[in-house]
């Protein structure tokens, strides 16, 4: 178990594999952001993607996924999280995509009215397959202190 006390700033890990259907992104998309580019192939050669690409906030659930799978693997002694800073789409997401991510702990903050937890800052970025960043994030996590 992994507590705030055991957090090391500077401390980087690569993890997580996730492949990008066609048929998750348009399921997606049509439930949650149905825009033509997330649709259809037609109107996405249309645009700037140029073919079908995931929304965003498609990406976003993704990472958490892979987030989650790691916590698994990895426990610690989490208490959730009060958002991100700094979101940003870098690059389109295709179907057809591999993604992984990697985290870097940036900072370590025990609380000052809680003493039995604290929080931790870690910049997330996530790759496709040729190592290309296409989203990157800042996370905000609170942790419990060593009992």
């Amino acid at each position: 178990m992994e507590y705030l006390e055991d957090m090391v700033v500077g401390t980087k890990r690569g993890f997580g594999q996730y492949h990008v259907t066609r048929e998750e992104v348009i399921a997606f998309a049509a439930k949650y952001d149905p825009q033509p580019f997330h649709l259809s192939d037609e109107a996405a050669a249309k645009t700037h993607f140029g073919r079908l690409s995931a929304s965003g906030w498609h990406s976003c659930a993704m990472a958490m996924a892979m987030i989650v799978e790691d916590l698994k693997a990895h426990e610690h002694a989490g208490l959730g999280s009060p958002g991100v800073d700094e979101l940003r789409w870098l690059k389109p997401v295709y179907p057809g995509d591999t993604l992984r991510l990697e985290n870097e702990l940036v900072e370590v903050t025990p609380s000052r009215s809680r003493p039995d937890m604290g929080s931790f800052r870690s910049r997330v970025t996530m790759f496709n397959q040729h190592d290309e960043p296409v989203m990157r994030f800042t996370s905000i996590a609170l942790v419990r202190r060593r009992p």
